[in-house]
């Protein structure tokens, strides 16, 4: 039914304009007579009437043909421009052009300069009709919005170049746009009190503020894209003092693709706050170690194991191995690279890196060329009351597949590992840094190219704080942070997991690749911030709670330990921490009373965990906890 009232509509509209035309037709034809004899009818020799008549019922099917031709009857006009000028332009000059022809053919006399007149009265009076009709649609469209602003979004778009003007465009033309521009604002002094599109300019980026509570804004349009991720946190902190919702254009890619529209704006999320550019990393180039080769992803259901398969699944594995222990988050990443790469090569097995006979299964029976060791334990809190269960699964797990590695002539094995390994207060940090330590013991005694990458936090990887924050926000509140001064290094999934990926095309076995996270990030301030991003107000409408710092956590976490030292690579965002002296044989024997004290639920695990890494401080928390906060307050006080 509304299909046929569509197309209804549309033959009634064409049938009017094709009206409206034949009697431009004629209406042109005498007034360029007119014109021509110096507007007097009476001076008009009747001998060119009679030839414009004799002409008109040929004129009038030449001209409905030529229109039809160049599509005049088929534009959509209310939202025609420039180019359907064009073809007004063109179909009246092609018409023109044939009535020449065809009246020198019949020998039909009029005076040279009709043709000329007759051809700028019928491209006004087309144009005129055309636009008009865009006119009247813009009008009514318009004056409808004003009947409906009471529902209508007031809002404000930050940015006065290429794509704010394309985004007040649409919003001001199309009718599935629920929002009405109401101010620009724009860095540029020389612009303000200008219009776009009759969107007045009015201000800076400081008068943000000032200037939503002036005209009663809903909504903010972040139109920069080609601002730097420092520029858009700047103006981000500012949009959020207003209590408006924020949205954002990605990136330059799509002004200069020309898909800048309402459809592309997204909510701002917590990583747009982090003031730094996004990490690129051109895969293409460095993924050739992988092309062609089995590779397996242990723990590849998880945050970083599960982005992990997506970036290798789009770079040409020969046969992708994922190995888990948890069935319902390989489950989820099989179905995903199924739905997303039906012709790769996947099988996906459920087993524990604790489980000897399983590994040596696996190793024997796909023989992968490549291992990203992804599987452990990570939570500090949950391991810190079972600190047996963080050695079985992250230092003898990672021993058991190291070794099932050698024993298969896999030829290179990358260890996930993690800041909390630097200097650790936690028995996770400290499982971590022993797992360091094995890979760099595995190293010295296989052909294995044996390395491990370091970095801090993921943003929104299970168990962050985003996800958890995020939670408590539903909830009502309160949301809780340990301490007000703690702060952590950040990277989005894919950025960490793309610097992984490098770092193993750099790996020539013994390094410990430490990944730089760009500047550390207040946990306070990424509450704050993911609040004001829900709709709230800090501390009005959800409260912040501060619980303490929980048993092995420190405020800042550290990247490299001073014996360690740093070497560049050609990845400034990368650096190799040189591999320290371990006495490996006795460390292997220390390894496996690990292994039978964590199975025995030994309660000394502490203790022995720190005669391997003497850099654990598990008895001297509190002491640490006083000497960073007396360090962060001197840094402080300097800054």
């Amino acid at each position: 039914m509304i299909k046929t009232r569509i197309i209804a509509n549309k033959w009634f509209r064409s049938v009017l304009f094709l009206i409206y035309d034949i009697c431009m037709i004629q209406i042109c034809s005498f007034l360029a007579l007119w014109i021509r004899f110096d507007l007097s009818t009476k001076s008009i020799p009747l001998q060119y009437v009679d030839a414009m008549m004799s002409y008109a019922g040929i004129l009038t099917v030449t001209t409905a043909i030529v229109f039809s031709l160049f599509h005049l009857y088929s534009i959509v006009w209310s939202s025609a421009g420039i180019i359907e000028m064009e073809y007004i332009v063109a179909a009246c000059s092609v018409t023109c052009v044939l009535q020449i022809a065809g009246m020198n053919i019949l020998n039909i006399v009029v005076p040279r300069s009709y043709h000329i007149l007759w051809l700028l009265f019928m491209t006004a009076f087309i144009g005129i009709s055309r636009m008009s009709y865009r006119a009247l649609q813009l009008a009514g469209r318009h004056i409808g919005r004003k009947r409906d602003a009471a529902v209508q979004k007031r809002v404000m778009i930050v940015g006065a170049g290429q794509a704010g003007t394309l985004l007040i465009k649409e919003l001001n033309s199309s009718e599935r746009a629920s929002g009405i521009p109401v101010c620009i604002i724009d860095d540029d002094h020389n612009k303000i009190g200008k219009y776009i599109n009759g969107v007045p300019i009015r201000g800076t980026r400081e008068e943000i503020p000032e200037l939503a509570e002036k005209y009663k804004i809903d909504e903010i349009y972040i139109a920069l894209p080609t601002a730097t991720g420092v520029e858009r946190k700047k103006i981000l902190e500012i949009c959020q003092k207003t209590k408006c919702i924020l949205k954002i254009l990605p990136g330059l890619y799509q002004l200069m693709s020309g898909e800048v529209s309402i459809a592309k704006l997204r909510d701002v999320e917590i990583d747009d706050l982090l003031g730094r550019e996004p990490i690129k990393v051109n895969l293409d180039e460095i993924m050739g170690y992988v092309k062609g080769k089995v590779v397996m992803v242990t723990g590849g259901g998880g945050s970083i194991g599960s982005e992990l398969c997506r970036q290798l699944a789009g770079h040409g594995v020969g046969h992708l191995i994922i190995f888990d222990m948890y069935e319902n988050n390989a489950y989820e990443i099989q179905q995903e690279l199924k739905r997303n790469y039906p012709e790769l090569n996947l099988t996906v097995l459920i087993g524990s890196v604790r489980n000897t006979n399983r590994l040596d299964f696996l190793f024997r029976t796909y023989r992968p060329d490549v291992v990203y060791h992804a599987a452990a334990h990570k939570h500090v809190p949950l391991m810190e009351d079972s600190p047996n269960e963080a050695i079985k699964n992250n230092v003898i797990g990672t021993y058991k597949t190291a070794m099932a590695a050698i024993k298969y002539g896999t030829k290179r094995f990358i260890l996930i590992s993690t800041d909390k390994a630097v200097n650790p207060t936690n028995i996770m940090g400290a499982s971590k840094r022993l797992c360091e330590m094995v890979i760099q013991m595995c190293n010295q005694k296989s052909d294995t190219e044996f390395v491990a990458v370091r970095f801090g936090n993921v943003l929104g990887s299970n168990g962050s704080v985003i996800p958890l924050f995020k939670q408590q926000i539903a909830a009502g509140g309160p949301v809780t942070v340990t301490h007000r001064d703690i702060i952590r290094y950040f990277m989005t999934i894919p950025e960490a997991v793309s610097l992984v990926l490098q770092a193993g095309a750099y790996a020539r076995g013994g390094e410990i690749f430490i990944l730089n996270m760009g500047e550390p990030v207040k946990i306070l301030d990424m509450a704050e911030n993911l609040i004001r991003l829900s709709g709230y107000e800090p501390y009005k409408d959800i409260q912040i709670q501060f619980t303490g710092l929980r048993p092995g956590e420190k405020l800042f976490e550290e990247l490299l330990m001073e014996e360690e030292g740093l070497q560049d690579t050609k990845n400034k965002r990368i650096f190799i921490g040189h591999p320290m002296d371990i006495d490996y044989p006795w460390f292997e024997d220390e390894l496996k009373k690990l292994d039978e004290a964590a199975w025995m639920e030994t309660k000394d695990m502490r203790a022995m965990v720190h005669k391997l890494v003497p850099e654990y401080n598990y008895k001297l928390e509190g002491t640490v906890v006083k000497k960073q906060v007396a360090a962060a307050e001197k840094t402080e006080s300097e800054g």
